[in-house]
């Protein structure tokens, strides 16, 4: 497959879903089921990647945050891990097209991926403006084919881990979903206040 061709199981449904359920390795056609099996085995992988022998990364990269969406969904969808093929929207607003994902990727990785090891020396200032901007930018790249908000809070979680705050608790997120939203398309426009007040109210809580 070329980087102009779709890879069909981006594209299909399980059969008997209604077009509710991508196709998986399963055979599961009920949405609720999906989401109870994706959020158990998220938290598997969280518990990975932060049990107490793990031993802290200096460095994080693209390629970690693919490993991590292949170790999350795996065995459940063909194309996890991988750089989506199809062009993706939400709310009458497009992601990043695919021809750009890895042009953006790469800048992503330079403007933020590289400064990871530096997180630790962050005053909390700078680090509310790294958080934001980051999470932003990763969500209007929207690399995979499903699930990049879970992943973008699991890679915010481990650059928290890095500067020594610890998880974090998105509930407020959840709670104000709207303005979460409008936060992260304001972002396009390079307006990222609206996102720091997000980032600030939940490293407060």
């Amino acid at each position: 497959m070329t980087r102009y061709e779709i890879d069909s199981s981006e594209t299909r449904y399980q059969n008997g879903s209604n077009g509710t359920v991508l196709a998986n390795s399963l055979g599961i056609t009920n949405p609720s089921e999906m989401n109870d099996i994706e959020a158990i085995l998220l938290t598997k992988l969280y518990e990975k990647i932060f049990t107490a022998n793990t031993l802290e990364p200096d460095s994080c990269s693209f390629e970690d945050i693919s490993t991590w969406h292949r170790q999350w969904l795996g065995n459940v969808y063909e194309w996890a891990g991988k750089i989506r093929n199809v062009d993706m929207g939400k709310a009458g607003f497009q992601f990043t097209s695919p021809l750009q994902i890895r042009r953006c990727i790469n800048k992503f990785e330079t403007d933020y991926l590289s400064q990871f090891q530096n997180l630790p020396y962050m005053d909390k200032e700078e680090l509310i403006r790294y958080l934001a901007r980051s999470h932003i930018e990763f969500i209007l790249i929207h690399p995979f084919r499903e699930g990049n908000g879970r992943i973008s809070r699991l890679l915010m979680d481990c650059m928290c881990n890095k500067a020594g705050i610890g998880l974090l608790d998105y509930s407020l997120w959840d709670k104000h979903k709207e303005f979460y939203v409008a936060s992260i398309q304001a972002g396009v426009s390079h307006e990222y206040q609206h996102m720091e007040r997000l980032v600030s109210d939940i490293l407060d809580s």
